[in-house]
Parts: structure tokens; sequence; C-alpha cells
């Protein structure tokens, strides 16, 4: 009787040992786990961290890291938009980012619509030059459509500056504010030379200006990283 009483307790003793030791090995390893999984979140941070930091433009890195299909989505239709109007994609998407932020489905306070904001007035021009039958103002909701007559618009307005040394600036407050206000604060005569920051200067509308400087930092932003 003896023996079998120490035989039970030491069959006791020994299980609960045994399921101590487990308990403690699975606390172990959730341990193991939870600081493996917090060193390579804390490591994806500091990656994105570095190259945010990098890129220039920490905040917009960001967003395009949470949400790139937003971000990514019409590189390609701008890229070969942009080429056949003859205008760099960097700069369209830029463009594009400063008047919708990506929204092909914003409508603007004076009428502007899609992607690259554009008005009743400059989408009837685009498709009265390019013989477009049947136009209607509302298919400037469709991405390809809109891109197309934005594109072509702001080709237009490189047409009109390209005399001068630097018409970025020129032709972006024409696509903002129009022709006849950007031949005003360029002094009347498009054919002369106007430095840009002079031009820059003239411009008495803020939010032009403040419109063509956020595009031309976006543009950079865009070329230093080297892609869209």
């Amino acid at each position: 009787m003896i023996d079998a009483t120490m035989s039970e307790l030491k069959f006791n003793v020994s299980y609960a040992a045994s399921d101590q030791l487990s308990s403690l090995s699975q606390r172990a390893m959730i341990r193991f786990l939870f600081k493996f999984v917090l060193c390579v979140l804390l490591a994806l941070a500091a990656g994105f961290a570095y190259l945010a930091v990098r890129s220039g433009d920490p905040i917009y890195t960001f967003y395009e890291w949470m949400s790139p299909a937003r971000f990514q989505q019409y590189d390609r239709l701008i890229r070969s938009i942009a080429m056949q109007h003859h205008l760099d994609p960097m700069l369209v998407k830029a463009v594009v980012w400063r008047e919708s932020r990506f929204d092909p489905k914003k409508h603007g306070s004076a009428g502007e619509r899609g992607l690259m904001q554009v008005s009743e007035k400059a989408a009837n021009e685009w498709a009265h030059e390019n013989k477009i039958d049947n136009f209607r103002v509302d298919q400037l909701f469709d991405p390809k459509t809109n891109l197309e007559a934005g594109a072509w618009y702001l080709h237009r307005a490189f047409e009109h500056w390209e005399t001068q040394s630097d018409p970025m600036p020129f032709a972006l407050a024409e696509y903002n504010a129009g022709a006849s206000r950007a031949q005003r604060w360029s002094g009347g005569d498009g054919a002369a030379a106007v430095p840009a920051q002079t031009f820059l200067r003239n411009i008495d509308f803020p939010g032009t200006r403040k419109y063509v400087d956020s595009i031309v930092e976006r543009y950079q932003f865009y070329k230093r990283r080297g892609r869209m």
C-alpha cells in the first residue's frame, strides 16, 4: 500500500513538473515570437523612415506607401498620354496630384472636373480642335478623356511660352489662371524674354503663385527619386 502511494506521489510530482515545464516552454515561445515580430516591425519602420526622409517628402511617401493603388494607378496612362503631347510624365503627374490628389471624380468649385480639373471651356476647345463629335462635359470624369484634354491644354500653354528659357512657370500659371492673366504677369509680350522669378513676383493671385510653386516642387520630388 505504501509502495503504491509512493508511486502515485512520484507520478503526480513528475506530471506536475512536466506540466510546469510545458507551460514555461509555451510562455518562452510566446515571448520569443513577440520579440521577433516586434523586431521585424521596428526594422520595417526604420527602413520606411529612412526612405521617407531620403525622398525629401516624408508625408507624401507615407501616404503613397499606405495607399499605393490611389497614388500609382494612373501612372501608365499618364506616361502614355504625356508622351503623346510631348510633356514630361512626371510633370503631368505633379499637375494631377495638385489638382485632384488622383481623384477622377473630383468636381471643382468653378465647374472643373476630373484628374486634371479641366474646365468646360477648355474641354470644348480640346474637343473642337481634335474633331471629337458628341462630346459631353461629364466625360471629363473618365480618366483617359480627362488626361487627354488636360495634357492637350497644358501642351498648348507650353507652346505659348516656348521662347522663354524656363517656360514651365508661365505654362502652369496659364493652366491655372488663363492665358490673358499669364500674359499680363509677363508684361504683356509673351515673345519677350522674362526671368521666371520676375514673372512669379508679378503674379498677383497668391493662389496661382502657390499653385505653380507646389507643382514645380512635386515635379522636382519625382525627378529626385527617379520615378513617378
